[in-house]
């Protein structure tokens, strides 16, 4: 136990209060001002010094006040990661990336979910500016202009959306994954694809197509865009009747989750996958695997997605070149039928 200088033990707070600076002060026989240096900023004391004030907050368990010393330091060691839809599977990776980064850089992350209402996502973030020291966010639902006005106010990273050179981006180059995803297909002997894009709002979906128009225009083949539909389950088995109506012989989705879900409604319709139909999915989500049939997806780095979103709002990193993906085959996505 630290001793005063006169020799007796340092007295603690009142039962039920916080220990206070000035206990610690107390404790280690020295000014509140020299213990807030001593916590804040060791270097600016002697080593003796910072050494026995550690030792008292440590023997009262003293913590210093978070929202004390972003008054000091105008940062709070806090960033937010705002997400659309925290139940899509494909933002677990993002989150475990951003948070191992963020631990490493000695901040907390705080992770909030929109439920894919702009509005909610709007409010969320107006509340949160002024306790972070950054944002970044995942499956946004906010327009250009909204997200160019929080750039301004804080550092600002957005995942997966281009928003113009006034708010950073973390992107992936759709081309390569995509590219071979439709080259397996037209090996397989199709000739006519079909695309299942997600919300209207968002950007991601629509650059998922333009991808596949290009591989599809460079090999040959047709292609036909149908919904759009929500990115979930639901959403995907619904849209079965309209991709069957085009007389494709394959499927490209939005999202694993749309994929799975019409690979569902195609099991119980009595449709044949991939035999009368073959089905790729995007992002390859826990579970794409599971499915029945296993499900051909195209894979992006999500976990190094969440790191690298955090090092740039952090300032650690400039944008780099996108994000590789890459085509992972699997069973629903087989030879056309004879």
């Amino acid at each position: 136990m630290t001793d005063l200088a006169d020799g007796s033990a340092p007295r603690r707070a009142r039962r039920g209060t916080a220990p206070t600076i000035y206990d610690v002060a107390r404790a280690a026989g020295v000014n509140p001002s020299t213990v807030s240096r001593a916590l804040s900023r060791p270097e600016r004391v002697s080593t003796a010094t910072a050494q026995r004030i550690r030792e008292a907050a440590a023997e009262l368990e003293f913590h210093l006040n978070p929202t004390a010393r972003a008054l000091q330091t105008g940062r709070t060691n806090t960033l937010a990661l705002m997400i659309g839809d925290i139940t899509n599977p494909v933002v677990f990776d993002i989150i475990r990336g951003a948070t191992a980064e963020a631990a490493q850089h000695g901040c907390t992350l705080i992770v909030t979910d929109s439920e894919e209402s702009s509005t909610r996502e709007a409010a969320d973030a107006r509340r949160l500016i002024p306790a972070v020291d950054g944002l970044i966010l995942a499956i946004t639902r906010l327009a250009d202009e909204q997200i160019h006005d929080l750039a301004r106010r804080k550092p600002l990273v957005v995942v997966n959306r281009d928003v113009g050179d006034r708010a950073a981006s973390v992107l992936a180059d759709l081309d390569p994954g995509i590219g071979a995803a439709v080259e397996h297909l037209a090996e397989l002997g199709h000739r006519r694809l079909a695309y299942v894009p997600g919300p209207v709002v968002s950007w991601i979906s629509g650059q998922r197509f333009l991808a596949i128009e290009r591989a599809c225009a460079r090999l040959g083949l047709d292609c036909e865009a149908v919904g759009p539909r929500r990115p979930t389950r639901e959403g995907g088995a619904a849209a079965l009747d309209e991709v069957l109506a085009t007389g494709a012989s394959a499927v490209l989705g939005y999202n694993d989750m749309m994929m799975l879900g019409l690979l569902e409604a195609a099991a119980s319709r009595g449709v044949r996958v991939p035999e009368q139909l073959s089905v790729v999915g995007f992002d390859d989500i826990f579970g794409a695997d599971f499915a029945s049939p296993p499900l051909a997806t195209v894979r992006m780095p999500l976990a190094l997605a969440g790191r690298r979103a955090v090092r740039m709002v952090l300032g650690h990193e400039r944008a780099g070149a996108p994000l590789p993906t890459e085509f992972v085959p699997r069973p629903s996505a087989g030879p056309v039928a004879a």
